[in-house]
């Protein structure tokens, strides 16, 4: 067992009810200390993961080991040494944000006092409202309280199932600085999100669509990878202009981003000419530029490539 990884996944399937493919064949490695990111849209199978990983499901093939230790032989020492915080708040809404830590403490045999240090910089944010029942907090305050109870055992992985969805910009972002912290004191933090721009708060992550992983790497390395020229373009008629791009002689891709629509072609395309065409199909006041690739494009591309 290589000493150096914290986290070993080796073809993990996983069905329900025979027909519904979760994951499929799924492997990868996040070392000690890693702050690792699984990027994908709902149904993607992150949940699935994460919970076979924390030893609630078990695999229908395949093998997963943390610190070690089996996913499913290896159950109780898990539970002991991770930290766990599912996608939806699932703490006790009529204890106290003190009552919720202090509990949590206890079934883990430590107390708020052995462990603050660890958990200092995040619950010093919420403290003025210990006080406070957990169900009368903001989004934000259940947030940094649901990480402080999976924190106070100090545990060698935490294991993050969506953790920011449904959470303002703003806690997001407080989110992942608290998460960058914790990871500078050795606990490796795996981290599941459908949010594509967190990508680029981790170290490296995995995309995956359908149970299957598309890619492995670091955020910058796989967008280095991309090799498409690609190209923003707006009309009034959106879901025309998706219709009339994935038409148009080039055409690898062409997905809607907002307001506009990225066109990814695997030979450059002359915007005049591509202005020109719009135009003759009804499109008035287009808009075209260039643009670089971010992960989003990277992950479409894969995901195009996959199906």
């Amino acid at each position: 067992m290589d000493a150096s990884k914290s986290i070993v996944i080796k073809q993990l399937s996983k069905s329900y009810d025979k027909h519904v493919l979760a994951l499929d064949q799924v492997g990868f490695e996040v070392e000690k200390g890693e702050l690792f990111g699984l990027i994908g849209p709902d149904g993607a199978g992150k949940t699935s993961l994460i919970r076979i990983l924390c030893s609630l499901l078990k695999p229908d093939s395949g093998m997963a080991t943390l610190e070690g230790w089996d996913v499913v032989k290896d159950y109780r020492k898990i539970r002991s040494n991770i930290g766990y915080m599912p996608g939806r708040f699932s703490l006790y809404q009529d204890l106290s944000v003190e009552e919720n830590l202090r509990f949590f403490a206890t079934i883990f045999g430590t107390s708020i006092q052995s462990n603050y240090d660890l958990i200092k910089d995040i619950y010093i944010q919420i403290e003025p409202f210990k006080k406070r029942k957990a169900g009368k907090l903001s989004g934000g305050m259940k947030q940094k309280l649901a990480l402080s109870c999976a924190l106070i055992h100090r545990p060698k992985v935490l294991l993050l199932d969506e953790p920011t969805t449904g959470v303002d910009a703003v806690s997001r972002q407080e989110f992942w600085e608290m998460l960058k912290q914790l990871k500078e004191k050795g606990i490796t933090i795996l981290v599941s999100t459908p949010y594509m721009d967190e990508a680029s708060m981790c170290e490296r992550v995995a995309l995956i669509d359908n149970g299957k992983i598309l890619d492995i790497a670091s955020p910058q390395q796989i967008i280095d990878k991309f090799d498409k020229h690609l190209l923003a373009v707006k009309s009034e008629k959106t879901y025309q202009l998706i219709n009339d791009l994935r038409q148009f002689e080039n055409t690898h891709s062409a997905f809607p981003f907002g307001e506009f629509v990225h066109l990814a072609s695997k030979q450059a395309i002359a915007e005049n000419d591509l202005t020109e065409y719009l135009q003759k199909r009804g499109h008035k006041d287009v808009i075209i530029h260039t643009i670089g690739a971010d992960i989003e494009d990277c992950f479409m591309d894969l995901m195009t490539l996959d199906r």
